[in-house]
């Protein structure tokens, strides 16, 4: 698809290791070595994203660097001649020397490419689309659906093949974006066997650790790619602070890394400086902690964002009494009220929910020990047996999730689709109300790299996994597809008539070209949460 005259393949073809000499090779360090990024489009605005290194010195985390002025700039034509938007700004050390800018007074449901200046150098060019207009009904819609990469675990094709199909309006990013973990822990299928190693070398903890992660993880190419070629949507789940994470603490944090309060906000701010995303309302990078928010395509499609880590209460076990009292909550009040409130008034045709962990009950039928140990840490964990549900899901607020099921179908709400991530594997399930009927559908996908039952089984796939899904299924008969092997990407197409799930998986997270296949695919008719296959 042809972008103001310039392929998508030449606009992301500039955020590759060519397009940014390094010091050996050209004698003279380029201060942009983390590629552009854009995201939250709205109909006349949208973030755009860069980080600029002064000096050779002014790594990420380091502190370091003099405060440098940035020129941006947002046209329609690839050689800049038609310049809509642009303005200066100073970054200095206060935000990690990145650059973050809420750009308006565009059209709606227009492509735009941008690029940022700074002293001799100039930034890859990206890409970006801002949202239809209010009242809209587009003929099409298709988004990019991710989450879990974690990059010990293996190379990012799966941004790869998104970044050369040229269709997208926008990736939503579900989640465990980046991992925390030292090198070593929970990586490619053991604890020794490493794809890649993890900067800084050990657990993040301090804003300059989590400043330093993010950054490398903004290395990778076919990240950059995508980045630069489509606007991300973007929320949290618990990996970019610490395993399990909720207000209070986490599973990962220990007491000799200090407080928690001191880790969860330098991980946030991390995030807020280094991702291109609204945080608390706002584009200038700081600490933001509020992440929910709701973006609307038009009357064709709404996008509402949660946060489901920073406002819940503290994750019981299986067999704690406490798991079904009422007033527990996942979403924490505001945030259940405010979203109930967002689908009952939505007049979008499809009310798409980014929803990072699965909602779907799930039961799991007992199997043999070392299957039901791959399960249990893929799915972190997911218990075993027909009282014992996943209580880090919304199976562990079985209230907050009744009271947010019911409330959709008291007033009919029609059209709502869960978009999940977090269990590294792949869904579609149908979500029952009180008296058994579909009030909606979810659609998890699966991930990019991070480990899932083969990996962690150490067996060749489909050929233990096969067996388990049909015993999921046949316990489970509203889940309507499963595959517990495989990594990749989703790819969701929305029109008036149809909305379609594909799930394409990669051929070897281990091959930095891995080639890809369309794995499934599932679809919705207006008025209905029953799931087809097609």
């Amino acid at each position: 698809m042809l972008i103001g005259g310039m392929g998508l393949a030449a606009v992301a073809g500039v955020v590759g290791p060519a397009a940014i000499p390094s010091p050996a090779a050209s004698f003279r360090h380029h201060r942009f070595q983390h590629g552009v990024a854009s995201g939250d489009p709205l109909p006349g605005a949208v973030v755009i994203w860069t980080r600029v290194s002064p000096t050779l010195d002014a790594r990420p985390g380091s502190g370091l660097g003099d405060p440098v002025e940035v020129t941006w700039e947002v046209s329609t034509d690839e050689d800049f001649t038609r310049i809509v938007r642009s303005g200066v700004v100073t970054t200095d050390v206060r935000s990690d020397h990145t650059v973050k800018i809420d750009v308006d007074g565009l059209l709606p449901g227009r492509s735009y490419l941008y690029r940022f200046v700074s002293g001799p150098d100039v930034s890859p060019v990206g890409r970006t689309r801002t949202a239809p207009a209010p009242g809209a009904i587009p003929a099409r819609l298709r988004f990019g659906v991710v989450s879990c990469s974690n990059w010990q675990a293996g190379w990012f094709s799966a941004y790869r093949h998104l970044a050369e199909r040229g269709d997208l309006d926008a990736v939503v990013h579900l989640g465990d974006y980046l991992y925390e973990y030292q090198p070593g822990k929970y990586t490619h299928g053991h604890d020794w066997d490493d794809v890649r190693h993890h900067e800084p070398p050990h657990e993040t903890v301090t804003l300059a650790d989590y400043r330093v992660r993010h950054a490398q993880y903004k290395t990778d190419p076919d990240l950059q790619a995508l980045h630069a070629a489509v606007p991300f949507v973007v929320t949290w789940d618990d990996h970019e602070v610490a395993d399990g994470w909720f207000p209070g603490g986490a599973f990962e944090h220990q007491p000799d890394e200090g407080s928690f309060e001191d880790r969860r906000w330098a991980a946030q701010r991390a995030y807020d400086e280094w991702m291109p995303v609204r945080l608390s309302g706002t584009a200038v990078a700081g600490d933001g902690a509020d992440i929910h928010r709701h973006l609307q395509f038009g009357d064709l499609a709404d996008l509402t964002m949660l946060d489901l880590r920073g406002h819940r209460d503290q994750r019981l076990e299986v067999d704690d009494p406490r798991t079904h009292a009422a007033d527990r909550s996942l979403t924490g009040p505001a945030q259940h009220a405010w979203l109930v409130d967002t689908l009952r008034t939505s007049t979008a045709r499809w009310k798409l929910v980014g929803n990072p962990v699965m909602i779907a009950p799930m039961l799991m039928p007992p199997r043999p020990s070392a299957e039901e140990i791959a399960v249990r840490r893929t799915t972190d964990p997911m218990a075993w047996g027909p009282a014992q549900p996943n209580t880090d899901t919304w199976d562990g607020y079985p209230a907050d999730r009744r009271r947010l099921l019911e409330a959709i179908g008291a007033d009919d709400v029609d059209g709502v689709v869960f978009l999940s991530g977090d269990v590294h594997t792949a869904w579609a399930n149908e979500v029952e109300g009180a008296d058994g009927r579909p009030v909606a559908a979810e659609f998890v996908c699966a991930s990019v790299t991070s480990n899932n039952v083969d990996d962690f089984m150490g067996t060749s796939p489909r050929t233990v996994s096969l067996a388990m899904e049909e015993a999921i299924v046949t316990l489970n008969p509203h889940v309507r597809f499963v595959n517990l092997d495989d990594h990749g990407y989703c790819v969701l197409e929305v029109t008036p008539e149809r909305l379609l799930m594909e799930w394409w998986a990669i051929s070897d997270r281990t091959d930095p070209g891995a080639g890809t296949r369309r794995l499934a695919a599932r679809a919705l008719r207006p008025g209905s949460a029953r799931i087809l296959t097609v």
